[in-house]
């Protein structure tokens, strides 16, 4: 097949006269578009050492009091997208947020998903609609599209999060806003005490809840314990991975990205499939190394780093004694929607 003619092989009049009227000839950009049997993704294989942030987090709680930023957060920008996208991939944004002792991040709700994956730190909670969630290391905390939300610290020392949000696509969508609002009162009931073991939902009236996220708050304590026990019960399992989803229905956690938990055993290499969706890995517990085109990352505690889709990702424990846990995030239930998921 021929090459595809050039926009410069238009003359310069004819140029001049499609673009006086808002036309863009589509063929001297087809396969930029349309590239042939794969994307050709933007998002690069990055990755963000906790170590080397924190410092500049903990700087910017003294440059910057809480009541004038109100969100305290170091975005994880993605340099394939371009740093001032703010964005770590096609529709994940990233962002490690602080909380000193005694502060409170007022209320807002904003149309963007968010979930809060607890860094570090105790005493600090997040409010979600009424119910109080404490923050603990690991905890996954949701604050779906639409849901006030605020942070609290009663602690004594900072506490740091990853805020995980599909910021990107609904600001690409043109539905990006947010409201603020008053001091939520406590209701006093926790979805993660009512939805606490699998297999039982409670019944109200001989009716289940019709709530659109029944549970808010994802202990890492019973999260890490199933992780446990499956590698415990089925040895020869290759990937030990749970996947964080609504308790009522079986579905996703939220509706645009999806969220699990993955332990590698001592000594382990696990080969993730080739998928369509990007994907963002933040250790928990341990350490690993990760293997993305020809990148290789080494992961401690708290690191994160992010894999385009389309490409081998290769986990490997390098201790030979401890499990590693991670905490993953990726865009397979957007894809799923879109009908464009693949697994190659």
């Amino acid at each position: 097949m021929s090459d595809l003619a050039r926009l410069e092989d238009l003359p310069l009049d004819y140029r001049q006269a499609l673009t006086a009227q808002n036309l863009v000839p589509l063929w001297p950009s087809l396969r930029g578009v349309l590239p042939p049997e794969k994307p050709r993704p933007q998002t690069a294989p990055t990755f963000w050492s906790y170590k080397a942030i924190k410092p500049l987090l903990l700087q910017a709680g003294d440059l910057t009091p809480i009541e004038k930023a109100e969100r305290r957060v170091l975005v994880l920008a993605n340099p394939g997208h371009g740093l001032e996208k703010m964005q770590a991939s096609p529709a994940i944004y990233l962002g490690l947020q602080l909380l000193l002792p005694g502060e409170w991040a007022p209320s807002h709700r904003h149309t963007p998903n968010a979930v809060r994956m607890i860094v570090e730190g105790e005493g600090a909670y997040t409010t979600v609609n009424g119910e109080k969630c404490p923050m603990s290391r690991g905890d996954l905390i949701l604050t779906p599209t639409g849901l006030w939300h605020e942070h609290g610290h009663d602690g004594d020392k900072p506490v740091v999060w990853l805020d995980v949000l599909d910021l990107p696509l609904v600001y690409y969508t043109e539905t990006s806003y947010h409201i603020n609002g008053e001091r939520q009162p406590i209701d006093g009931i926790r979805g993660d005490k009512i939805y606490k073991y699998g297999g039982v939902v409670p019944t109200r009236d001989f009716e289940r809840s019709k709530q659109a996220y029944p549970m808010i708050r994802y202990p890492w304590v019973e999260v890490k314990e199933s992780l446990l026990a499956l590698g415990s019960e089925e040895p020869t399992l290759s990937t030990v991975m749970v996947t964080y989803v609504n308790p009522e229905t079986g579905s996703d956690a939220e509706n645009i990205l999806g969220y699990y938990a993955l332990m590698l055993r001592p000594g382990q290499t696990v080969k993730m499939p080739v998928r369509s969706p990007s994907c963002v890995f933040h250790v928990i517990e341990g350490a690993a190394s990760l293997k993305v085109l020809d990148k290789e990352f080494k992961l401690s505690e708290a690191d994160t780093c992010c894999a385009p889709g389309y490409t081998p990702v290769t986990l490997v424990n390098e201790d030979a004694n401890k499990p590693t846990f991670l905490f993953l995030a990726d865009e397979s239930p957007l894809h799923r929607k879109l009908g464009v998921y693949e697994v190659r």
